[in-house]
C-alpha cells in the first residue's frame, strides 16, 4: 500500500478585496495542488501549516498577520462568505483545530517581485 501524501505547497495568490474574494483564490490554488499530488485529509490528521506573506511596503504597513492568516485558515476549510456552519466551498481541512503549530511571516518585498508569497500545509512534524 503506497504511503499516505499529506505536504501541499502553493504560490499564494495577489491579495484582493473583499477578502472573500482572495480565500476563494487561495482555495482554487491549494484545490489544484490537491488533485495534482492526491492529498486528502482526515479528520484525525494532525497539520502544520506555514506562510510567507510577500507584501509591498504600503501592504506590510495596512495588512495585519492574523487576519491573513484567519483568512488563509477559513479558504482551507471552505469558507468564503455564507454562514459559520456552512461552508460555501468544499473544505480541504475539515477544522482548523487539526492545526497545531503555525509558522508565519510577513515580508516586503521589491516592486518588481511577482510571488505574493507561500503556503506550506504538512503533517505535524514532532521535534
Amino acid at each position: 500500500m503506497a504511503k499516505r501524501r499529506f505536504t501541499l505547497t502553493i504560490n499564494l495568490p495577489k491579495y484582493v478585496t473583499p477578502r472573500n474574494k482572495w480565500r476563494k483564490l487561495i482555495h482554487e490554488e491549494v484545490i489544484t495542488a490537491q488533485r495534482l499530488r492526491d492529498v486528502r485529509y482526515t479528520r484525525s490528521d494532525k497539520l502544520e501549516i506555514k506562510v510567507l506573506l510577500n507584501l509591498s511596503n504600503s501592504q506590510s504597513m495596512h495588512h495585519d498577520i492574523d487576519n491573513r492568516l484567519k483568512d488563509i485558515l477559513d479558504a482551507l476549510q471552505g469558507r468564503a462568505g455564507g454562514t459559520k456552519g456552512t461552508p460555501t466551498l468544499t473544505p480541504i481541512i475539515p477544522n482548523d483545530n487539526q492545526i497545531f503549530r503555525v509558522f508565519i511571516e510577513k515580508t516586503t518585498r521589491p516592486e518588481n517581485k511577482l510571488s505574493h508569497g507561500k503556503l506550506k500545509l504538512r503533517k505535524l512534524q514532532r521535534y
